[in-house]
C-alpha cells in the first residue's frame, strides 16, 4: 500500500474517532528519530493534536536544488504557505530556458506566481554568491560560508516581508521555554516555525541542516521535521529533547536556534 494512500486511511480513521487497529493504548517517550513513512510515523500524525501546519507546508513543500539551499528552500515553503494572492507572489523566470519559448504565444507567459529557493534569496543581504561559498571578510580573515546561519536566515526572510521571532538556542535558554514555543506554534494557524540543528546530535549523518517543523505529538513527545533534503534522509519525528540538544550546537559564529513565523507585514 502506498504511502500516500496509508496516511489517507489513517486521517480519516483519526478524524471518524477510530482507533487504528495496531496503536498500543500508551507509548513510552523514545529516543531515537522515527521515519514519517514507517507505521508508527503516520500513526503519531493521526493522532497528533499540535498538526496544524503540516497540510499547507505538505501542500507547498519542495526539496531543495543543491546542498547548500536548506534555508532558502525552508523559507520559500513557509512563504508559498503564506497563501497570498497572486498579485503579492514574484514570478520565477530562470527556470525556462530561452529554448522553452519559441513556440508560446506573443505575450504569453508560463512562469507561476510563487517564491522559489531562487528569488527569495534575492532580498536579504547574503548573496547567492556568499551562500554558495564565496569568501567573505571576518576579523581579518577570508572565510567561506555555505549556506544560512540562523540569524541570516531571519533576516532574509524578514526582507521578503515576514514578520519574525528569532530565538539563539544558547546555554542560558531554558528548554521548558523552547518546547513552549515550539509545541505552542504548532498548534497555532497561520504561523509557522524554522530551525537550525545539527543532524548529528540526532543521529543522522551531515552538519548543520535547517528545515521547518510541521506537527509534535505528544503521546511520544516528538516533533515532526520536514527535512528539505530528501536525497539525504527523509522527513523524521525527532524526540523533543533530542531535537533541543541539536540546536543547542555551535554553528559558524554562535549557537543554532530557532524562528518563529509570522503572517506577512
Amino acid at each position: 500500500m502506498s504511502l500516500l494512500v496509508r496516511l489517507s486511511l489513517i486521517l480519516l480513521a483519526s478524524a471518524a474517532g477510530i482507533a487504528h487497529p495496531t496503536w498500543a493504548d500508551e507509548v513510552a517517550p523514545v529516543a531515537t528519530i522515527v521515519s514519517f513513512a514507517s507505521d508508527e510515523g503516520l500513526a503519531r500524525l493521526a493522532r497528533a493534536r499540535a498538526k496544524v501546519d503540516f497540510p499547507v507546508l505538505a501542500n507547498q513543500f519542495e526539496a531543495q536544488s543543491n546542498g547548500a539551499f536548506c534555508g532558502p528552500t525552508s523559507a520559500a515553503i513557509v512563504l508559498n504557505a503564506q497563501g497570498l494572492p497572486d498579485a503579492q507572489r514574484p514570478h520565477d523566470h530562470r527556470r525556462l530556458q530561452a529554448q522553452d519559448l519559441r513556440f508560446l504565444p506573443k505575450g504569453a507567459d508560463l512562469s507561476l506566481p510563487r517564491f522559489t529557493q531562487d528569488n527569495v534569496i534575492e532580498k536579504g543581504a547574503k548573496t547567492r554568491a556568499q551562500v554558495l561559498g564565496e569568501p567573505v571578510t571576518r576579523n581579518g580573515k577570508q572565510v567561506s560560508e555555505f549556506g544560512y546561519q540562523t540569524r541570516q536566515l531571519d533576516e532574509m526572510l524578514r526582507a521578503n516581508g515576514l514578520s519574525t521571532q528569532l530565538v539563539i538556542v544558547d546555554d542560558q535558554k531554558p528548554e521548558k521555554e523552547i518546547r513552549a514555543d515550539l509545541i505552542g506554534n504548532l498548534t497555532r494557524p497561520g504561523d509557522f516555525v524554522v530551525i537550525n540543528y545539527s543532524r548529528k546530535a540526532v543521529g543522522q549523518a551531515g552538519g548543520g541542516h535547517i528545515s521547518p517543523l510541521a506537527a509534535y505529538d505528544s503521546q511520544s513527545d516528538s516533533i515532526l521535521v520536514l527535512d528539505v533534503n530528501p536525497s539525504k534522509a527523509g522527513w523524521v519525528w525527532v524526540p523533543t529533547s533530542m531535537l533541543v540538544r541539536a540546536m543547542r550546537t555551535f554553528d559558524s559564529v554562535e549557537n543554532r536556534g530557532y524562528i518563529l513565523v509570522g503572517a506577512t507585514r
